[in-house]
């Protein structure tokens, strides 16, 4: 008996196909979509404890690095002619143009944060593989259920050789900015005791 499954080809997008799809107005106003390894993912909707993670960290990391580095809340990141995703919090240096002409790039890069909800897999796995491979060396995944965060460093092309996980007591200075102390547990929304 022969084997007549067929394995899917798929037809993978490129960053300026993309961009011309959301130009001609094929997405919705409401739909929440990145570019990931050439693939048009939906992006999970966002609960209270992501939104105040999200809001904790922006306004943390600003307050601590003032003018030495742009911080940019859900905005593209251009990894290569495949991936852009809008990751949850970028660190990027300081453009003259403010990036008016183009998303940041790797080589722009100090730090990406997601912050994971319902996300962990994905972005713990998935995102963590394409950053990897994009060179990112810094990459952080804040774990707003259990209350951790992944720290992913060494990238190479088969994903991150470190993966250190914080309680939200521990402490972590951005590689970029060793002179800064971040304990976990400011970037975390508050407990509620109701």
């Amino acid at each position: 008996m022969q084997n007549t499954e067929t394995t899917l080809k798929l037809r993978l997008w490129t960053v300026d196909e993309y961009h011309r799809m959301a130009e001609a107005g094929i997405f919705g106003a409401d739909e929440r979509v990145e570019l990931l390894e050439g693939k048009i993912i939906w992006m999970i909707a966002k609960g209270t404890a992501h939104r105040s993670a999200v809001g904790r960290t922006d306004y943390l990391l600003k307050n601590l690095l003032g003018k030495r580095a742009w911080v940019s809340v859900q905005d593209p990141v251009k990894l290569n002619n495949r991936s852009e995703p809008e990751p949850d919090i970028s660190v990027v240096k300081v453009d003259p143009l403010w990036y008016a002409d183009h998303h940041p790039t790797p080589s722009e890069v100090y730090l990406i944060i997601e912050v994971a909800d319902s996300s962990l897999k994905l972005d713990c796995e998935t995102k963590a593989k394409a950053y990897s491979q994009a060179g990112i060396k810094d990459y952080w995944v804040l774990d707003v259920v259990n209350r951790y965060l992944h720290i992913f460093r060494e990238p190479t092309e088969d994903g991150y050789q470190s993966e250190v996980i914080l309680a939200e007591d521990g402490i972590i200075s951005p590689l970029e900015f060793p002179d800064l102390q971040i304990v976990v547990l400011e970037m975390l929304p508050p407990v509620s005791f109701s």
